[in-house]
Parts: C-alpha cells; sequence; structure tokens
C-alpha cells in the first residue's frame, strides 16, 4: 500500500497503522551507562516503541577548531566543546550493551547517525532504521550513503525549507522507499507559535506516498497529540528523567509520568480517529430511543385528510413514529383514520406508505 513499510520488524507504520512512538533518549543520558539503561526501561514501561540515542564519531561531526572552541555554558561537561561531547559519547561497546539491553526488555532501539562514519557503525550494530537528525537533512552526500544502506530511514526536517525536502525526496526515493519526514522545528523548547503543525498537511499533500511524521520540542503533550489527529505516523519527543538536569535538552523533554500520558493520548485519540462513515451507532439508540424526536400531529386530523405541512409538527413521541426528516415526504400523503392532536403519526395510519430505502 503506498504510504506504509516496515519500519522495525514486524513493525509497520503509515495507512491504518498506529502511530510509531519514538522515545529520544539522545544524550540526557548524561554520560552514564546506567542512567542510559534506566532510561532504556522508562522507554518501554511507559509504552513507547523505541528508544533512541544519538551517535556521534566527533572527529568526523566536527573539525578541529570546533572541538577545542572553549565551552563555557552550565550545560558544559568540559572547558572545550571537544570535552563536553566526549563526555557525552558512547563507546561502540557501550552501544552494543544498550542495544542488547533493550531487545532484552522488547523494544526496539536505534540511534540517529550524526555523521558517515556514526552510519557506517550504526549499520554494523544493525539497527532497524536510521533516524537522520535535521541538521543533517540538507547534506546531500551524507543522505545518499545513507538511503544506499538499505534501512528504513526516518528524517526530521528541522531548519529546512519545502524546497529542501523536495530535493531530499528527489535524492532518497530513487534509491530507498521506506523512508518518512517529520516536521520538526528546531527549538529548545519550542513555543507553540513555531510549531507549524500545518506543514503536516503540507507534506502529506506533497509526499503522498510516504508517511509524515512529526519530531516535537515543545513542552506538555497536547501539540503532539494534535500531531498524531493530523495524521502523523511517526512521533518523536525527547525524554528525561528529570528536567532539572544539567544538559540543554532536559528542559524541552518528557519526564517519565508525561511520556506515559503522551502514550495514552495517543492511543485514546488513534481509537476516536474511527471510521468516516457518519450513521447511528449502537451506542447511540439508547438516547435516540430516550430523546429521539418523532413527527406528530398538530392538530386533530379526520381519517381521509390529506396531510399538509401546518398538520405536523415534531416533539419526542411516544410511541415512536417517522423521524423528523420525513415531515415533508408526509405532505400529500393521505390518512387511514382519525389521529388526535399531539398523536405520533406512525407507519400503521398513513395510507399506502412505502418506507423510503437510504442509500
Amino acid at each position: 500500500m503506498a504510504g506504509e513499510f516496515e519500519l522495525c520488524p514486524g513493525r509497520r507504520v503509515g495507512g491504518d497503522h498506529p502511530c510509531f512512538i519514538i522515545a529520544e533518549i539522545g544524550q540526557n543520558h548524561q554520560g552514564d551507562l546506567d542512567i542510559a539503561k534506566r532510561m532504556i526501561r522508562m522507554a518501554k514501561d511507559c509504552g513507547a516503541d523505541c528508544a533512541k540515542f544519538q551517535k556521534s564519531e566527533l572527529e568526523y561531526k566536527f573539525n578541529k577548531k570546533a572541538l577545542e572552541r572553549p565551552y563555557t555554558s552550565k550545560h558544559s561537561w568540559g572547558k572545550t566543546y571537544g570535552e563536553h561531547k566526549r563526555h557525552l559519547e558512547f563507546s561502540h561497546d557501550q552501544y552494543r550493551e544498550l542495544k542488547k539491553y533493550a531487545e532484552e526488555i522488547g523494544i526496539f532501539f536505534t540511534a540517529s547517525g550524526m555523521d558517515e562514519m556514526a552510519v557506517e557503525f550504526l549499520h554494523e550494530l544493525d539497527v532497524p532504521f536510521f533516524k537522520v537528525g535535521s541538521g543533517d537533512t540538507n547534506n546531500f552526500p551524507y543522505l545518499e550513503k545513507t538511503a544506499k544502506k538499505g534501512r528504513p530511514m526516518v528524517i526530521s526536517s528541522g531548519m529546512q525549507s519545502m524546497n529542501t525536502m523536495h530535493q531530499v525526496y528527489q535524492i532518497v526515493k530513487p534509491i530507498n522507499p521506506n523512508f518518512c519526514f517529520l516536521q520538526c522545528t528546531s527549538a529548545y523548547p519550542l513555543q507553540p507559535e513555531d510549531v507549524n503543525l500545518r506543514v503536516i498537511s503540507a507534506y502529506q499533500s506533497a509526499f503522498p506516498d510516504i508517511p509524515i511524521g512529526y519530531s516535537g520540542h515543545e513542552t506538555g503533550i497536547a501539540i503532539s497529540v494534535a500531531a498524531v489527529a493530523m495524521g502523523a505516523k511517526v512521533l518523536e519527543r525527547h525524554v528525561t528523567l528529570d528536567k532539572t538536569w544539567k544538559g540543554s535538552d532536559h528542559q524541552a523533554s518528557l519526564e517519565p509520568n508525561e511520556l506515559a500520558e503522551l502514550v495514552k493520548a495517543i492511543r485514546t485519540v488513534e481509537k476516536a480517529m474511527g471510521s468516516p462513515i457518519k450513521q447511528l451507532l449502537p451506542c447511540e439508540m439508547a438516547c435516540n430511543e430516550k430523546l429521539g424526536k418523532s413527527v406528530v400531529a398538530k392538530v386533530a386530523i379526520p381519517e381521509g385528510a390529506i396531510l399538509t405541512l401546518d398538520m405536523l409538527t415534531v416533539k419526542v413521541g411516544e410511541p415512536k413514529g417517522f423521524p423528523p426528516e420525513s415531515i415533508f415526504d408526509l405532505v400529500g400523503q393521505k390518512i387511514k383514520r382519525n389521529i388526535e392532536e399531539d398523536e405520533t403519526i406512525t407507519e400503521q395510519v398513513v395510507d399506502n406508505h412505502v418506507k423510503k430505502v437510504k442509500c
């Protein structure tokens, strides 16, 4: 089916499949492997589908001067930006340990490959899909090489234009059809007026053959729930164990109770989306029996009279009779017996009544 594919083994996205929820741990683990495992367990316990990290090979992501730049932020883990990033970067063996732990507890595990060498490692690690962070979405050589690996791709679109996203589509689609775009605004925390959920609809129109999702950096869960109601098929939110921890992403992240509430709200909204067919439902029958109205006689009507509109009105009637929408069809019909004022008009009192079939 157009617009859907298998993102992880046994888990399809797009179409009528449930929204795939990614808990973005990123580097909120503070460089601590035990905290990282606690966060994977939290993501699992809260109902997320996937725990995601960020993997960099620092010398390939940053040039030498960027790594040597002094870093005096209150969020810093070192005197230079390189020292800061090295503190937060897990080794290959640590990543293998984290992936094994995720598999043991039953949650999908992946990471954003923040440079081409990181993608090579994640490919060797056998992650189910690649996440392309917004910073690499306009990195066309990176996109082409990543697409050629043949794994499904989830591509964020923060800091990009629609023209760039069309270029991304044209590069990736011929190589690897199994990918989706996420509407994203790269601000932490993100203000509601900068979310632009309508881009989801624009993407759905521009790229109808791929699923569209949302990566949010706002506070709270309301906007993310709205994104799912608009048709987001993949949802990514940053998560943390404590918003007060050191690190620039924590403030824009969800704590465990919020993540659990988000997952619950999304599953409720998915149920509520229901069917596009409007009809009287079984659950409405009790209310219809109690309060549904019928056509009744506004005045006494003698046997043999031809009904006119001024003889009829609409009330909650006992017994039930013709529904209100039939009142105009009754005009011109002949009555077979005397009808008292305020009496329900039923099929039995209308001469040669033929019940209309609704199409």
